[in-house]
């Protein structure tokens, strides 16, 4: 499927420690922060998404929970299952519901589940995100996205931060409904064209918070699947050596 590529790519480069800085410290612009700030009201508000403690969903054949206030990721595919915690990288990696006990084994797919909750989660809770620290926003104007609808569009870059601070994006927000509708990904601050541009879209609503499924284009169809924000989860998912059951 084309999307393989770019997903591929996306990720050998999470796994890279590029590197990286801007020319000069730059700061958000007014407009762009007020778009920022509609966003995260419109996709919840801060406290909400703050509050919300639980997330997990599908992406590209990995399925993944995320307890947000432990610091907890859990992440499996096929018979692989790693469990970490987001802040001290430390964490269990089973095969087949075995514990995998060689060292530099077991260390190379923590570091890969590290990157894959960066990755993977970006996917999934990118608007929230907007103003998080070493974020800058550049209004750039008004454009239609692919869809034909009337968007404010923002640059977003990064400043020390992250495993890919050289990356760039480009986000649409619907003027009606003040939501991100589309984006594109930019492997490196300077590139003129994009890697992909692709929708942000189909909302529902998950416990007290907005998210979107839907990241098809018109060259692909990709959407994030089992999306769900329960408000308890068992602590054995975050033990289980073998697969789950979806929340």
């Amino acid at each position: 499927m084309p999307y393989n590529r770019e997903f591929r790519g996306i990720l050998m480069l999470c796994l890279l420690m590029l590197p990286f800085a801007l020319l000069k410290a730059q700061t958000t612009d007014s407009e762009a922060k007020s778009i920022a700030d509609n966003v995260m009201k419109n996709m919840g508000g801060e406290k909400a998404w703050n509050d919300t403690r639980y997330l997990a969903w599908t992406f590209n054949n990995q399925y993944q929970v995320w307890d947000k206030h432990q610091n907890r990721f859990r992440w499996e595919k096929d018979s692989l299952v790693a469990i970490i915690d987001t802040q001290t990288k430390d964490g269990k990696v089973y095969v087949a519901g075995q514990e995998l006990q060689n060292p530099e084994e077991k260390q190379k797919l923590l570091d890969r589940a590290y990157a894959l909750w960066i990755n993977n989660s970006y996917w999934l809770v990118m608007p929230f995100k907007l103003q998080d620290p070493g974020v800058t926003l550049k209004y750039i104007g008004e454009e239609t996205t692919m869809d034909g609808a009337k968007a404010d569009v923002l640059q977003m870059t990064f400043e020390n931060v992250g495993l890919t601070p050289q990356n760039k994006y480009k986000l649409w927000v619907d003027k009606k409904d003040g939501l991100v509708t589309q984006w594109a990904f930019y492997r490196n601050y300077n590139d003129a064209e994009p890697a992909f541009t692709r929708h942000w879209n189909d909302y529902q609503t998950y416990g007290s918070i907005k998210l979107a499924s839907n990241r098809s284009n018109p060259q692909s169809d990709f959407r994030l699947t089992h999306i769900a924000a329960p408000t308890t989860v068992p602590d054995k998912v975050f033990n289980s050596p073998k697969p789950i059951e979806k929340l």
